[in-house]
């Protein structure tokens, strides 16, 4: 089960990889722009929020079975992880979280915005931080 977790999550990234980069640029571009808010700009933003969550169900099903997560902070302790062990087993995790809370707080508060220029502003902010959180803990030796 293990291995079929870890490929779906592995897989499921480049779709929540490329969602984010067309959220994310979408409402950069239409926000500097002074572009309409469309409905296809909140379907955008809802896909991407959508993919991000069940990117982070997959992850915690894998935090949970797989060797490297909990199961290896049990075994060895904090101290006892090497870098690539703590990547995985902490920060990977933990900044996972952190990057679909950014993008929930985004999508939720431009729904509450009236005008467009709040709303992208809102998406530009909460999405690009949530995407620059994505980056940097993306395990890019196992990807290439």
């Amino acid at each position: 089960m293990y291995e079929v977790v870890k490929m779906i999550h592995s897989y499921w990234a480049y779709l929540v990889l490329f969602m984010l980069v067309v959220a994310t640029f979408n409402a950069l571009i239409k926000f500097f722009g002074n572009k309409e808010f469309h409905a296809i700009d909140f379907r955008i933003s809802l896909f991407t929020l959508i993919v991000m969550h069940i990117q982070l169900l997959i992850g915690l099903v894998l935090y949970f079975t797989s060797p490297y997560g909990f199961k290896n902070i049990a075994n060895n302790g904090m101290g006892g992880l090497d870098d690539f062990s703590r990547l995985l087993a902490v920060e990977h995790p933990f900044v996972g979280i952190l990057a679909v809370v950014f993008i929930t707080i985004g999508y939720s508060k431009h729904k509450k915005k009236l005008t467009s220029r709040p709303k992208f502003k809102m998406l530009s902010i909460f999405y690009t931080l949530g995407f620059l959180l994505v980056l940097s803990r993306i395990p890019w030796s196992q990807w290439f």
